[in-house]
C-alpha cells in the first residue's frame, strides 16, 4: 500500500527500501532527528489511542525485545507485533514511529547505537533526501513505514 505522490521520494524510497534492516531503523531515527523540531503532530484522538496502545507495550518491554519488535516491524516478520502493526492505518503508523523517535529520545525506548556507523552505501540516499523539502519527506516516511508489517 505505497503512497508515492511525488516523484522527487520515489529514489530515495527504492534506496531505503533496499538496505537491510538495521540500516533502515537508524535512517529513520537519523530522519526524525533532522525534521523534529518542525514537527507538529496532531494526530485525531482515536489513531492516537491505537498508537499509544501499541506503543505501551514497546514501553513495557526490555530494551532486546523493543529492537526485536522493530526489527520485526521493519523486516516483516510474522510475529504479533508485526502483523497488529500491519492492520493499523497508515497514520496510526507514523504515529508510532513518531513514539517510538521520542521513547528513543527520552530513553524509554532502545536508543540509537553510539558505535553504529551507516554504510557508505547510503550517502546517496542522504543526498537525495536532502534535496527534498519538509512535506516531501514527511511523505517519504508516511510511504516507508506504511509497508512495514507483516501482512498475509
Amino acid at each position: 500500500m505505497t503512497y508515492i505522490t511525488d516523484n522527487a521520494i520515489k529514489q530515495p524510497l527504492e534506496l531505503f527500501n533496499s538496505y537491510d534492516v538495521d540500516t533502515q531503523l537508524a535512517l529513520l531515527w537519523l530522519g526524525y532527528l533532522d525534521i523534529k523540531s518542525s514537527l507538529n503532530p496532531s494526530p485525531d484522538y482515536k489513531t492516537e489511542n491505537i498508537a499509544s496502545t501499541l506503543f505501551d507495550r514497546f514501553k513495557n518491554s526490555s530494551h532486546d525485545e523493543q529492537l526485536k519488535a522493530m526489527r520485526d516491524i521493519a523486516g516483516k516478520e510474522n510475529t504479533t507485533i508485526s502483523r497488529e502493526y500491519a492492520a493499523l492505518s497508515p497514520s496510526a503508523k507514523l504515529d508510532i514511529w513518531l513514539m517510538l523517535a521520542q521513547g528513543m529520545e527520552d530513553g524509554t525506548v532502545v536508543g540509537y547505537p553510539d558505535d553504529y556507523n551507516l554504510p557508505e552505501s547510503t550517502q546517496e540516499f542522504t543526498n537525495a533526501v536532502k534535496q527534498v523539502d519538509f512535506e516531501q519527506r514527511i511523505n517519504f516516511v508516511r510511504n516507508a513505514v506504511v509497508d512495514m508489517g507483516y501482512s498475509a
